[in-house]
């Protein structure tokens, strides 16, 4: 059985930092990208960024960019992300994603919650 399951959330004040893991297991993603969305309360699913399957590239959404920072362990099979000076905004759940097929990401974990308080 293939699984993500995230860790390392939590609550944290504005300008705050955490580091969110990611590990998986049942299946090697070292060939695959893997990424992160996140989820507000009352709000879809957006995208927080990606990182290529060999950690050289990486894409952010603008409103994350410069703060937050995708990166791998291909050996542990685990993906992070570093975010630093944290909003009330960022307040979500994340969620880590892997192996993009056909348009759509075909492992979801099962998501972290992340609380910035002002």
């Amino acid at each position: 059985q293939v699984q993500l399951v995230e860790s390392g959330g939590g609550l944290v004040q504005a300008g705050g930092s955490l580091t969110l893991s990611c590990a998986a297991s049942g299946r090697t993603f070292s060939g695959d990208t893997m990424g992160w969305f996140r989820q507000a309360p009352g709000k879809e699913r957006e995208f927080v960024g990606t990182i290529s399957w060999n950690g050289r590239s990486t894409n952010y959404a603008g409103s994350v960019k410069g703060r937050f920072t995708i990166s791998r362990d291909n050996a542990k099979n685990t993906v992070y992300l570093q975010m630093n000076s944290l909003k009330p905004d960022d307040t979500a759940v994340y969620y880590c994603v892997g192996a993009y097929r056909r348009g759509r990401y075909e492992y979801w974990g099962q998501g972290t919650q992340v609380t910035v308080s002002s």
